[in-house]
């Protein structure tokens, strides 16, 4: 049985490779988390990728809006160990300061 993650269901492959129990569940558990890590990747891309449209458009206030939504994103996405503590930090922080280099 497939182990579903939100309303999909993920595609098993047969796992020849794990022998043990043990082993057969880690490798199930192994793609749910690709999944879910994969959806998280994702999102934060999108919210990165707002912000930029944003600075790209010369609107400072949609700009400064778009991360305010995105900070929390990435942080969150740091603290499930998708992407690096400091990865999101030197992102956000960038952002940051092309917002503020921005002219009102």
């Amino acid at each position: 049985m497939a182990p579903a993650v939100g309303r999909q269901q993920v595609k098993m492959r047969k796992y020849d490779m794990a022998n043990t129990k043990s082993a057969k569940k880690a490798a199930r558990q192994a793609v749910r988390r690709t999944q879910i890590n994969k959806a998280r990747t994702s999102r934060a891309r999108t919210a990165v990728r707002s912000v930029e449209e944003a600075i790209a458009s010369g609107n400072k206030d949609a700009a400064s809006q778009a991360l305010r939504s995105a900070a929390p994103l990435l942080a969150r996405t740091a603290q499930k160990g998708v992407i690096h503590k400091k990865t999101a930090s030197r992102k956000v922080s960038r952002l940051s300061a092309r917002i503020k280099a921005m002219a009102n």
